[in-house]
């Protein structure tokens, strides 16, 4: 899963601005308004649901967080890859989350707090394959596969070249192939999330560990390094060791990419989940806090999701004209505000987070909100 990156009140209040322990029950009462709508009630302790057993084909899952604790909701494979997820699902407050799912058993579950294994519910889709989807819809979940991997494939020569300078000691030119490295990474995180094993080990912050994880010895990736670097502002035989692994660990993930679960439906939430990986972590300056180039992953977060939705438009504008008009008018909105932190349009030089002002964070955050809120519905424009 996941791990967290943010303090708990930054997820309360991020969560409030985008408006998954100990039981697991069945929801007895649920006043469902179609076979596949599965009505999710979560607390702080529990995560009822309206039926254990669905046809399959598209399925919505609606939750409503009745706890204390912002929440996230995850469809997970029987091995615990993701076939779907919403983070940030504050208190109080309801989110709708769209998937694409073939017979087979599946696991709901709701995380209060937004960590560990969260609170879990066997569940069953029944019945024959999924209906023949549009063609085009075949097509782009073929460009998309073939993006991810392109992604993937682009960064490992990049990370060597940041490990290389990581273990030849050489700080000033660590520091910059840092970012560089990270672009494909932010473009495609949803992906290598989905594999559930890869992402706690190469970009969890130290505030993201689950509890008894040594920082010292149990936390690896890009921003154990990243705090060597700003931080401590020396490298030693630890880190030239955390440097391999990070090579390791993402060649693992280049291999994967390939075998990776992806719908149409996973496409439209992953461009879902990159806006909000935006709202919580890059808008906050909390992703990359002691090299500020937050920024960047902004920028590479962006790019991602509007690939995505690039691909999906032809079958979402026949759908749904006006939800794709408003999209494409807040995505150049978001990409013109971006480009102000920047020399040029070509460049991947941004302005340092700690020199971006409140009143300029207030502006990209509120940018950031009127694109998710549309995009939060593009999963459903592309099943119609």
């Amino acid at each position: 899963m996941r791990p967290v990156r943010l303090s708990v009140a930054t997820a309360v209040a991020a969560a409030a601005a985008l408006t998954a322990v100990t039981g697991c029950t069945e929801k007895s009462n649920a006043s469902s308004s179609g076979d596949n709508l599965i009505e999710v009630t979560a607390t702080d302790s529990k995560c009822e649901v309206s039926k254990k057993e669905f046809p399959a084909g598209h399925v919505e899952i609606a939750v409503e967080n009745k706890g204390s604790k912002v929440t996230e909701i995850y469809l997970l494979f029987p091995d615990d890859r993701i076939v779907t997820e919403r983070e940030n699902i504050g208190p109080g407050t309801k989110q709708t989350v769209t998937a694409e799912v073939k017979a087979g058993d599946y696991t709901i579950a709701c995380k209060p707090g937004m960590k560990g294994d969260g609170i879990r519910q066997d569940v069953k889709a029944t019945g024959g394959t999924v209906a023949k989807r549009d063609p085009r819809l075949d097509k782009a979940v073929a460009a998309y596969r073939k993006y991810a991997q392109a992604q993937a494939d682009e960064t490992l020569p990049k990370v060597k070249v940041f490990t290389d300078a990581v273990k030849a000691g050489d700080l000033e030119a660590a520091k910059a192939a840092y970012a560089p490295s990270r672009i494909g990474w932010e473009r495609t995180e949803p992906v290598a999330e989905a594999f559930g094993d890869i992402d706690p080990k190469v970009d969890v912050r130290e505030d993201g560990l689950e509890e008894g994880q040594d920082p010292e010895t149990d936390w690896t990736g890009w921003h154990r390094l990243e705090r060597s670097l700003w931080k401590d502002k020396k490298l030693t035989d630890r880190d030239s060791e955390l440097a391999d692994l990070l090579v390791t660990d993402l060649t693992d993930w280049q291999k994967r990419v390939g075998t990776a679960e992806i719908t149409p439906t996973s496409m439209a939430n992953g461009a879902k989940e990159l806006l909000d990986e935006v709202a919580t972590g890059k808008v906050t300056g909390e992703e990359e806090f002691y090299s500020h180039t937050d920024l960047v992953d902004f920028k590479a977060n962006v790019e991602g999701a509007e690939e995505s939705y690039t691909l999906l438009k032809p079958v979402a504008a026949e759908n749904d004209a006006a939800l794709t008009k408003e999209l494409d008018k807040q995505f150049a909105a978001l990409n013109t505000l971006l480009d102000q932190y920047r020399e040029d349009k070509t460049s991947y030089e941004f302005t340092s987070y700690d020199k971006v002002g409140a009143a300029d964070r207030k502006e990209l955050s509120d940018a950031v909100n009127a694109l998710a809120e549309p995009l939060s519905k593009l999963a459903a424009a592309v099943v119609k």
